[in-house]
């Protein structure tokens, strides 16, 4: 009996491991094109195509994700501070329900670009897996710089990843 439940459980860590041989990288990957994707703004449709010449800060966000409060007030100085150099901050908001997205921009504003997608269809294109979650896209429209969540801690990496993707030092 021992002898059949060794078997069978190598049996199925075989069939897992093969069945997940050719699958993709779970994350994008560093210097790949980032996919293209077309989101609906308060400006008309958007793609990854209008930002092409500028280092796009990608961000998912939420009504309901407590660190998304705190993220838009740093994404708000750092689109004003490097805004002129060709940086551009754009906002994907998740919710289902488009009121309550603007409940939440009324108290706290983004000053960037916000576009929806209550569909989910871009969480899957970038392979987020929780929120907020932002990816830097460098002007040729590569990824240059991936991160999950929002933190104290992550603000310094995320604006020395932002700095030297503009070639700042």
């Amino acid at each position: 009996m021992v002898f059949l439940n060794l078997k069978l459980k190598s049996l199925a860590t075989a069939l897992i491991v093969l069945a997940g041989w050719n699958m993709p990288a779970l994350a994008l990957e560093t210097g790949k094109p980032a996919p293209e994707f077309s989101a609906q703004s308060s400006k008309g449709n958007i793609q990854l195509a209008d930002y092409r010449g500028k280092v796009v800060y990608l961000d998912f966000w939420a009504s309901w994700c407590g660190p998304c409060k705190q993220s838009f007030p740093w994404m708000n100085a750092m689109q004003s501070k490097y805004g002129a150099q060709g940086f551009q901050v754009v906002a994907i908001n998740l919710d289902s329900k488009p009121e309550e997205a603007q409940e939440f921009l009324k108290s706290t504003p983004g000053n960037f670009h916000i576009a929806y997608d209550p569909k989910g269809v871009m969480p899957r294109q970038y392979e987020i897996k929780g929120m907020p979650s932002s990816i830097l896209i460098d002007r040729d429209g590569k990824v240059l710089y991936q991160h999950a969540g929002f933190t104290e801690a992550s603000k310094t990496k995320i604006e020395q990843a932002i700095q030297a993707g503009l070639g700042n030092k």
